[in-house]
């Protein structure tokens, strides 16, 4: 079984309001991606275009976009598991690449949002909850991660203090990234005081829609080695999924899908969390980066507050987490926000993460929620 590797990894300028077409968008990311690579666009000999649909009027974009970026008449799929749509697509690829039926393979993801109000937005991602017994009650991702964190909070005695050191951290780094929605620090006196969304979690808890795109080269071992001088590997890669109804779920202080994906990372890799030097999660509410602490086994349940209280999760500390901003301060233009993080690990293990980079990086890991934590990706990567 061949090893894989990603070979490139770009992505958009996350904004409120792109101002240009979802081809357009895409060719952003792929740009960046497939620049100073021995590659020909010829040689993709596969896509994997990722989106959750009804944002965008086009249906079948996965045609649409390999169309413009000149990959036809290769074949190309269109994978959708909500916010975890693009590493869904990684694993996708990855599993295409073990087969031996494609050597490299385009994943795309992409997510329009603007062309709809912040209401609208809202309801199409309330649907991604069961439609029968939980969007109709009320359950927007706002409401359901703001379930998450009152049980935290009841459990552990977590403040809302600590999740606004969250935000801190975040912002500190978004301030950083040129390629985010919201390059501004933020104090911890202006989060706490900032407008109640879904009690307990404030304005500044919460991630934004965005519109954006990311674009991940992956290459079997074979190619890998001629395209890049520095192909990072795929060590890992685990998934899992939660019941959709929450009120099926066995916990409202932990996601069970990411505890799951995460253990099959760690067995594939043959690693532990004590080994990771430096990770994204999926932080699209204050909420949820304190979870990932104590689902990837960073902390023990309850005990995650320590990390952020005690500054380990900057870089230079512990475990450095969200050196790019996250998701509260890039934005989450849904389908592109996996690619988005995978590449945030891409350039930390190639060493070219600019002020942000943490020392002597070897792995990197990744974790990407789709949903109120209904699908999970966890992926390890190595230099």
């Amino acid at each position: 079984m061949q090893e894989v590797a990603i070979v490139g990894a770009g992505q958009s300028v996350f904004s409120r309001n792109c101002g240009m077409s979802i081809r357009e968008l895409c060719f952003e990311a792929y740009k960046e991606a497939i620049e100073g690579l021995n590659l020909s666009h010829k040689e993709i000999d596969a896509s994997i275009i990722c989106s959750a649909p009804e944002y965008d009027k086009q249906r079948t974009p996965a045609a649409l976009i390999s169309e413009y970026l000149e990959l036809t008449p290769k074949p190309t799929f269109y994978i959708e598991s909500i916010c975890s749509s693009s590493s869904t697509g990684l694993r996708v690829a990855w599993s295409l690449i073990k087969s031996g039926l494609h050597q490299v393979i385009a994943v795309i993801g992409f997510q329009k949002m603007s062309e709809l109000t912040s209401r609208e937005a809202a309801e199409r991602m309330g649907r991604g909850d069961d439609i029968m017994f939980g969007s109709p009650l009320g359950i927007t991702m706002p409401a359901g991660y703001a379930m998450y964190a009152h049980a935290h909070m009841a459990k552990y005695g977590t403040t809302e203090e600590d999740l606004a050191l969250i935000r801190v951290k975040n912002s500190n780094y978004g301030a950083m990234n040129p390629k985010a929605t919201y390059r501004k620090a933020l104090s911890l006196e202006e989060i706490l005081t900032s407008d109640v969304i879904c009690s307990p979690l404030k304005k500044y808890d919460c991630c934004a829609n965005a519109d954006g795109s990311s674009c991940l080269l992956i290459a079997s071992a074979e190619k890998a080695k001629k395209i890049t001088s520095k192909p990072v590997w795929i060590m890992g890669i685990g998934m899992g999924t939660s019941e959709l109804n929450m009120s099926a779920r066995e916990s409202l202080t932990s996601l069970n899908c990411a505890r799951e994906a995460a253990r099959q990372a760690y067995q594939m890799a043959d690693l532990g969390p004590e080994d990771i030097d430096v990770a994204e999660v999926h932080d699209c509410f204050t909420i949820a980066e304190l979870l990932a602490y104590e689902d990837l086994r960073f902390a023990q349940p309850g005990e995650g507050v320590r990390l952020i209280r005690d500054k380990q999760t900057y870089v230079g500390g512990k475990i450095p987490v969200n050196t790019d901003g996250g998701l509260l301060s890039k934005g989450h233009p849904i389908g592109a926000t996996g690619g988005s993080q995978i590449r945030t690990i891409v350039r930390q293990l190639r060493g070219e993460a600019g002020e942000t980079q943490v020392e002597n990086t070897q792995i990197g890991l990744i974790h990407n929620v789709g949903g109120v934590g209904t699908y999970a990706n966890v992926t390890i990567l190595g230099r």
